[in-house]
C-alpha cells in the first residue's frame, strides 16, 4: 500500500487536506497552518547515498519522498528541475564552519527557493489558466522572490503588502518595478501589520468568496517543503563528521520549522541554532518557557523584524507544546546591530567572507554554539546576497560590495506602488476585479 501524506493543521480542528487544497487556502480552515502528515523518515540508506551528490539530485530524492504519489514521479521532477535551477553551494569560511550560499536565485535570497517552487507546484494542481490571486506580505525578501517567481504563471495574480519605510531600497525595487500581474501595495505600520492583514483577508468570506485567494508567505506549506530539502543537502556536501550543527537566521521562523522537519525526515543533523536579532520572542521562549509575542523592533537585519512570527506555531506542533523537548533540539539566541555590524567586519578582515547582516546573525549564533559541541561540523544558512544591504555592509567593511549580475539594473527601473492604512478595508479596492 503506497504511503499517503496529507496536510494537518496546526489548530487541531480542520480535516486534514491534500496537496492542492494546502497550496491554495494557505491558511486551513481553523486559522491554523498545514503541516506534513506523517513525517515518515526517509531510508536511511537513502540518506546515506545523498552524501556527495548534486543539489537537484538531492532535492528530487526529498520531493518525491513528501509529494508521490499525489504528484507523479515525472511532474515532481520536472517542478525541481524548473524551479531549483540555480546552485546551492556549501563555501567552507574557516576551522569546523561552512556556509551554505541559499542567495543564488533570481532574486538573491534563500525565499527564491520555496516561492519558484511553489509557484509551480501550485501550477502543476491547477486546471490551466485557473484564476488565483496571490497575497503576500513581506518584510523584505519574501517580496521579489514571489513577485518573480509568479510573474509567469497564467492566471495568477500577485499583491504584495510591505511595510512602508522598512524594507531596503535594493529590496522594494525588486517588487515594485515589475508592473504586469504584480501590484505593491505599502501599508503605514509594521511587517506584522501586514502579516495580520493578510489573515484577515483570508478569514473575510466577502473576499475569498469573490477572489480565488491563496498566499505566498511562509505560512504556505508549498514554501516549507523545499526548505526542507536544502537540510539534505548541507549534510551531503560536508566530510563525515560525528556531529552537525546549523545556525538558520530567524525571523518568521519558517525556515527552522522546515531543519525540524528534515531531521524528522532523516536528516542527521544534531542541533539547531535560532538566531534573531533584537525581536527575541522565541529566544525568550527557550529560556523562559513563556511565548510574549511583542510588536516588532527595526533593526538593520530587517526581514527578521518580526515580533510575532507566525511559523512558530508549527515549531510547537512539532514538539506538541513542550518547551523542554524543544531545547533538546534548538537553542535560541539574540544579538544587538552593533554586535551584528562587528560580525561583518570580523569575518571579512579574518577570513575574507562577507556577510549579509542577517547571516551575521546566524554567525554569530554558530560561534557561541560551537565550543559546546567539539566534534561537530557548523553550517551557516546564508540567506541573502551581502549586496542587497549595502548600505550596512560597506561601512562596515570598509570597501564596495560586488553587485550580482541580478541586482545590476535596479537603480534604473522605475518604482510603482499604493499606500494605505493598516486596515483591510483600505486593502480591499487593490484586490483585483474579477
Amino acid at each position: 500500500m503506497e504511503r499517503q501524506v496529507t496536510y494537518r493543521s496546526t489548530a487541531g480542528s480542520a480535516a486534514p487536506a491534500d496537496l492542492r487544497t494546502a497550496l491554495l487556502a494557505g491558511l486551513a480552515p481553523d486559522g491554523g497552518l498545514y503541516l506534513p502528515h506523517p513525517l515518515v523518515p526517509l531510508p536511511p540508506d537513502r540518506v546515506t547515498a545523498m552524501r556527495g551528490t548534486a543539489w537537484p539530485d538531492v532535492a528530487r530524492l526529498v520531493a518525491r519522498h513528501l509529494l508521490e504519489p499525489e504528484l507523479d514521479r515525472d511532474t515532481v521532477d520536472e517542478i525541481v528541475r524548473d524551479a531549483l535551477d540555480f546552485p546551492l553551494p556549501l563555501v567552507h569560511v574557516a576551522g569546523r564552519v561552512s556556509v551554505l550560499e541559499l542567495f543564488h536565485g533570481p532574486t538573491c535570497a534563500f525565499k527564491d527557493v520555496g516561492a519558484r517552487f511553489l509557484a509551480r507546484a501550485l501550477a502543476a494542481t491547477m486546471e490551466p489558466g485557473e484564476p488565483v490571486t496571490v497575497l503576500t506580505a513581506t518584510s523584505g525578501d519574501t517580496g521579489g522572490a514571489v513577485a518573480h517567481a509568479f510573474r509567469d504563471v497564467q492566471g495568477a495574480r500577485v499583491v504584495v503588502l510591505f511595510p512602508l519605510g522598512q524594507v531596503s531600497p535594493l529590496q522594494e525595487r525588486q517588487f515594485t518595478t515589475l508592473g504586469g500581474n504584480v501590484s505593491a501595495v505599502a501599508v503605514r505600520g509594521t511587517f506584522d501589520d501586514c502579516q495580520r492583514l493578510v489573515k484577515e483577508a483570508f478569514a473575510d468570506r466577502g473576499i475569498t468568496g469573490r477572489l480565488h485567494l491563496t498566499s505566498a508567505n511562509s505560512i504556505n506549506v508549498g514554501r516549507l517543503l523545499p526548505q526542507v530539502f536544502y537540510y539534505f543537502h548541507a549534510w551531503a556536501q560536508l566530510p563525515k563528521a560525528a556531529e552537525v550543527v546549523v545556525s538558520v537566521p530567524s525571523g518568521n521562523f519558517g525556515n527552522l520549522a522546515a531543519g525540524l522537519i528534515a531531521r524528522r525526515l532523516g536528516a542527521p543533523i544534531t542541533r539547531f541554532v535560532a538566531a534573531t536579532n533584537a525581536n527575541d520572542a522565541v529566544p525568550e521562549y527557550l529560556r523562559t518557557g513563556r511565548f510574549a509575542p511583542r510588536p516588532s523592533v527595526r533593526t538593520i537585519s530587517s526581514a527578521m523584524d518580526v515580533g510575532h512570527p507566525s511559523n512558530f506555531e508549527r515549531v510547537e506542533a512539532l514538539y506538541e507544546g513542550d518547551v523542554a523537548r524543544l531545547r533538546c533540539d534548538v537553542s535560541g539566541r539574540s544579538y544587538a546591530d552593533d554586535a551584528t555590524r562587528r560580525c561583518i567586519s570580523d569575518i571579512a578582515r579574518r577570513y575574507g567572507y562577507v556577510l549579509d547582516p542577517h547571516s551575521a546573525v546566524g554567525m554569530l549564533g554558530l560561534e557561541e554554539e560551537l565550543p559546546l559541541h567539539p566534534r561537530a561540523a557548523g553550517v551557516l544558512l546564508a540567506t541573502a546576497h551581502p549586496a542587497k544591504f549595502a548600505d550596512v555592509v560597506e561601512p562596515a567593511i570598509d570597501r564596495p560590495v560586488a553587485f550580482p549580475p541580478q541586482l545590476a539594473d535596479l537603480e534604473t527601473r522605475e518604482s510603482r506602488f499604493a499606500t494605505i492604512e493598516p486596515r483591510l478595508a483600505a486593502l480591499e479596492p487593490h484586490f483585483p476585479a474579477e
